[in-house]
């Protein structure tokens, strides 16, 4: 019986979500307000469960609120004052950390960009101009090194895109505009896909037309 009414909910909410191709109605309203509050409830348990409870109040509760380690004072002195954002009186007192954390999350992404995108497409691009015995490969090295140079000419503004430079400039825009395309396709693809199994799901689970 619960499987039945879970099939029974999913079905609906799934051809809520498709009603939006006709126009815009409750029904779809309904389905995307639920989604974005399921999302917003998991995605709160997720961040207590993993990560305020384990790192900051157990540590406390097992220690005394007075015996724990000094460092884990200062996310919960944030923490408070975060939530004089609530109060409109005192809501600048919310700034210091959020600015705190706006600036600790840009360090934190610049060194990441830097060390896990940055440096490895660098090393990536240190390939061998000959292969023996593998066309092929040969063929792949020459095409991403002569991509990615004429991708970085294309990208220097300090020089007016004409002549020679600017023919360089425009094979990089060939290799952008394929790379977009690619990404373009694998996007549709994905979409696609999700489109396949919640039909299959309509078709099989939920109205047996299919096995």
């Amino acid at each position: 019986m619960i499987e039945t009414i879970g099939i029974w909910l999913a079905a609906f909410f799934t051809l809520s979500i498709f009603s939006f191709l006709y126009k815009d109605n409750p029904f779809y309203k309904i389905a995307e307000h639920l989604y974005v509050g399921i999302s917003a409830a998991f995605w709160l348990i997720y961040v207590w469960s993993f990560t305020v409870y384990p790192l900051l109040v157990k540590p406390m509760i097992e220690k005394g609120l007075w015996g724990s380690n000094a460092v884990l004072w200062i996310p919960l002195i944030f923490s408070i004052m975060m939530l004089f954002r609530l109060v409109p009186r005192y809501g600048w007192i919310s700034r210091w950390p959020m600015a705190f954390t706006v600036g600790l999350g840009a360090g934190l992404g610049l060194t990441g960009a830097i060390q896990g995108i940055l440096f490895p497409q660098m090393r990536a691009t240190v390939l061998d101009l000959w292969v023996k015995n593998n066309p092929l490969v040969t063929i792949n090295n020459w095409l991403l090194i002569i991509g990615v140079i004429t991708t970085i000419f294309y990208f220097f503004f300090s020089q007016e895109h004409k002549g020679a430079f600017g023919k360089v400039a425009r094979v990089g825009i060939a290799f952008i505009m394929i790379s977009f395309g690619a990404s373009f396709g694998f996007t549709v693809m994905a979409r696609v896909s999700i489109l396949i199994g919640r039909v299959g799901f309509l078709l099989g689970d939920w109205l047996h037309l299919i096995k």
